[in-house]
């Protein structure tokens, strides 16, 4: 199985005043403070999380060269 990539997540805004769900998933990607990143696998339910909190995180695709 090749590597599909990665890319890198970082949130950008603050999660109080959101809804648990939405801390919760953050959480799962790994993250919890403003500025804080998170380099993750590129695959569907990483992108699903990230679909979840958009307005909260940024998204970087590297590619592997």
């Amino acid at each position: 199985m090749t590597e599909a990539g990665t890319i890198t997540v970082t949130q950008i805004r603050s999660a109080i005043g959101t809804k648990p769900k939405q801390r919760g998933t953050l959480r799962a990607l790994g993250l919890g403070r403003i500025g804080k990143s998170n380099t993750l696998p590129d695959r569907p339910e990483i992108r699903g999380m990230v679909a979840r909190v958009p307005h909260l995180v940024s998204v970087e695709e590297q590619t592997n060269s």
